[in-house]
């Protein structure tokens, strides 16, 4: 009823247009240019309408028009916070998109290209806008020369198979500006410290009627006119001669004079002053930076320091400038300003599951400096409580603990390998026990070693080197033991056993901060396996299996597999409200060797909040198969194989609530034909037909440090049905699911 009242509002949005004034309702780009995309051009329009939802309604501007003029009222005020005035139409600024789009095409090389503008009034107060584009002939580049006489400069600038500019090729002007820093940015790789890009100039010749434009790359006049001095200068090279670190403190000159005590040493070539006290290690600083004295000055050196001292999690600030000593030297200043170190936070909600309601909550603490060495201690604690009946209450508590070193922890490793790799190292450990006293009593324990280091600010490893945790379960009731002993499956999982785990996951995002309209695509990526150690171990001391056929250590069962994983999204942008979004995830389990079954923890389920939204967690699957009963059975309602196909239209309504239409299709099969779960293995000719579809919409509220969704899910395929039921075209209580989650589903 919300929207259709907005919606009666939308019909007349001109409430709040002035007389005379027109509502800016569309802008339209028209060209006859397929090298130029439409959306690299839209970015050099000016004024653009009203946002709108799904192409189609301006809700921003609804919810600003149900507002009233009396701007003492409260109601009114908030309305007009939350929603968006009308956008006036501005002839102004329709000019400066003409010179604009202008200037872009004639710097792509269509420099005789023409711009139109018109502007329609369909409706009282109403403007739309179209820009008609038409290319005409473009300029392009007949042949390009180089004449520089310093040797090192010209031997860059010549160097074809790296130049950017191209015989043939238009002639583009923005090409150009990344050639000419491509050139200044490899020279001053050779020390070059006061030479910048502007210094090089191109010269063009061109002719009207062939459209072929001869370049030629030189220094600048001002160089060229300069006196042998500045010449000399601007061409010399430099090496660093010593570090200053500056430590808690973003003015060099305030620590000198302040009257403050401090703390200074030195290391080599390395000059350390703290304020007060050593808050960092000298060593740590050291290592995270990439400006070394000896070596030559070097742009990439002060941006990968950067980088690496901005990484460290007790660093807030760092700011890195030069001073020149001697004639050929460089004195390096590194300010380093400090994080906060310490932090606490706490969260909780509210859970429904089996019919019971319950509720839980976490506590986490953080140190971003532990040892002096920007090691981040994290201790995470966790409870659950859930209401079962008068007498039955379930609960589960937990703890995480881990400590992050930001190196390798390595014996062998050099400097230089943990300067030039920026990784960390992390240690883990965790506890669970779970206490349901109709059912059982469960304990969880566990410790890892694992490295994450990362590459290009897109692409993200991290290696687990060990992984252990074990499983036990002390207390099983008389009734749910009798349930456990009436399907091997159940059973399997509920045997104290072992998993000994290494493997690598990574991601990859295309996403560009500089260019946050662009579609993109983001990939996450791993590989685990477990078992093979201790197999190794067993078959090298000649170790017998039990009864059962099963190898233990220490009387415990270990786990044997292999998993692999693999997630595609394509986000396709239309605007900054606009977007629609693709995914695509598979899952794959096998055990083998001292497993018949996965463990029930390394098991896929379908539904759920980032799953096939049609069904909740674990309802889902696997294949055919149905829960005898109408409730979920997790333990067999689980399989080793997962498949997930999503896709997702999102868009901003107002204030900082976002929608989304979905439609989601997948399932999850067994990896062999287990007798407690009928129809859930994979079969290359019938997995198509047993994938579960299911559409539907959703809220999403973003309040930028986190979002909270809602969405709400129909069944639209049922494969768990009978043949003349999959289709759900009549509709039940049981065909719809509502998930709640925190942040985005892929």
């Amino acid at each position: 009823m919300l929207a259709l009242g907005l919606l009666a509002l939308a019909c007349n949005p001109i409430k709040y247009v002035p007389d005379n004034e027109h509502l800016l309702n569309k802008v339209k780009l028209e060209s006859d240019n397929k090298t130029i995309l439409k959306e690299d051009i839209a970015t050099y329009v000016r004024q653009t309408p009203n946002n709108e939802i799904f192409g189609i309604f301006k809700m921003q501007l609804g919810i600003y028009n149900l507002s009233g003029p009396d701007t003492s009222k409260w109601i009114n005020r908030r309305l007009k916070k939350m929603g968006e005035e009308p956008v006036i139409y501005n002839p102004s600024l329709t000019t400066i998109t003409e010179r604009e789009i202008s200037k872009l095409f004639s710097n792509k090389g269509y420099m005789d290209a023409s711009v139109k503008s018109e502007v329609t009034f369909p409706k009282e107060k109403v403007a739309d806008v179209t820009y008609t584009i038409q290319s005409n002939k473009p300029y392009t580049l007949n042949s390009y020369s180089v004449n520089i006489s310093q040797p090192e400069l010209a031997e860059i600038a010549s160097d074809t198979a790296e130049s950017l500019i191209k015989t043939g090729k238009l002639f583009d002007s923005d090409l150009f500006d990344q050639e000419r820093d491509r050139i200044a940015s490899k020279f001053r790789e050779l020390g070059y410290y006061n030479f910048t890009k502007d210094l090089l100039q191109y010269y063009a010749d061109s002719t009207q009627i062939s459209h072929r434009i001869d370049l030629v790359l030189e220094l600048n006049e001002q160089l060229k006119k300069a006196d042998e001095d500045i010449r000399e200068r601007v061409f010399r090279q430099y090496t660093i001669n010593k570090v200053h670190f500056y430590c808690e403190s973003d003015k060099t000159t305030d620590m000198l004079n302040t009257g403050i005590t401090l703390d200074s040493l030195t290391l080599g070539d390395y000059n350390l002053v703290y304020e007060n006290k050593r808050n960092i290690r000298p060593t740590v600083l050291i290592e995270h930076t990439l400006i070394i004295p000896g070596r030559r000055y070097s742009d990439r050196a002060v941006e990968r320091t950067y980088s690496s001292l901005n990484s460290l999690s007790a660093v807030k600030y760092v700011n890195v400038s030069y001073r020149e000593v001697d004639k050929d030297k460089l004195d390096c200043y590194v300010v380093i300003t400090p994080n906060k170190l310490q932090s606490i936070s706490a969260d909780g909600e509210v859970t429904y599951s089996a019919g019971y309601w319950g509720f839980g909550g976490n506590i986490n603490y953080g140190h971003r400096n532990a040892l002096k060495g920007s090691e981040t201690v994290s201790v995470k604690g966790r409870m659950a409580y859930e209401y079962q009946g008068t007498g039955q209450k379930a609960i589960e508590v937990g703890a995480d603990v881990g400590l992050k070193f930001p190196t390798f922890l390595l014996p062998f490793s050099s400097l230089d390998m943990r300067r030039n790799i920026r990784a960390n190292t992390e240690v883990t450990a965790t506890m669970s026990y779970r206490d349901r006293p109709k059912e059982y009593t469960g304990i969880v324990t566990g410790a890892g070693f694992k490295y994450s280091w990362s590459e290009k600010f897109q692409i993200k490893h991290n290696f687990d080197v060990l992984d252990i945790s074990y499983v036990n379960y002390p207390k099983i009731t008389g009734e749910y033991q009798d349930y456990i002993n009436s399907n091997p499956t159940f059973a399997y999982n509920f045997e104290p056993h072992l998993i000994m785990r290494t493997g690598y996951s990574g991601s990859y995002s295309g996403f560009t901060p500089t260019k946050p309209f662009r579609n993109y695509t983001t990939m996450n990526y791993g590989v685990e396996t477990a078992g093979n150690i201790l197999q190794g171990a067993n078959s090298l001391l000649g170790a017998k299996p039990d009864s059962t056929g099963a190898f233990k250590v220490f009387g415990i069962r270990y786990a044997q597999y292999v998993k692999t994983d693999f997630h595609i999204s394509y986000h396709h942008i239309y605007d900054a409200n606009n977007r629609l979004v693709y995914h695509a995830g598979l899952g794959i389990a096998i055990p083998y060797g001292n497993a018949e079954r996965m463990p029930f923890e390394k098991r896929y389920f379908s539904g759920g909040a980032n799953s096939v939204r049609g069904w909740t967690a674990y309802q889902l699957g696997p294949g055919t198969y149905r829960s005898p009963g109408n409730y979920v059975d997790y333990n067999t309602q689980m399989g080793d194989i997962k498949l997930d196909l999503n896709m997702e239209y999102r868009t901003k309504l107002f204030w900082k609530l976002d929608g989304a239409f979905f439609l989601d299709a997948g399932n999850i099969w067994t990896i062999r034909n287990y007798v407690a779960q009928p129809g859930g293995v994979f079969r290359f000719d019938k997995f198509l037909g047993q994938l579960g579809i299911a559409y539907g919409t959703g809220i999403r509220a973003d309040f930028s440090f986190f979002v909270l969704r809602v969405d709400l899910g129909l069944k639209l395929f049922n494969p768990a049905l009978e043949r003349t039921e999959q289709w759900r075209t009549k509709f039940n209580a049981n065909d719809f699911a509502i998930n709640l989650a925190i942040g985005y589903p892929f």
